[in-house]
């Protein structure tokens, strides 16, 4: 029993496991911004957040739609090119 108990522990392995939630702080670090600008787009709506118990997490999907986003109203308001 011991055996399984230990290959539980350490399957899959650390490197091959995805993030899915991040804290505010490691949004923030992904998309290069402080941490006082990312509580503001979080409050105006602009990035989704979860909440688990009093714990606020983002999830990667919400920081790839935010940066979609950003890149599309970017796309509209770029001048056309000569």
């Amino acid at each position: 029993m011991r055996a399984s108990i230990q290959t539980l522990r350490t399957w899959p392995p650390a490197a091959e496991q995805p993030r899915l939630l991040f804290t505010v702080e490691e949004a923030a670090r992904a998309l290069g911004i402080g941490r006082t600008r990312m509580f503001e787009l979080i409050q105006a709506g602009s990035v989704e957040t979860v909440l688990i118990g009093r714990l606020r997490r983002i999830p990667i999907d919400a920081l790839h739609a935010f940066v979609t986003d950003l890149r599309q109203s970017s796309e509209g308001s770029a001048p056309a090119p000569r």
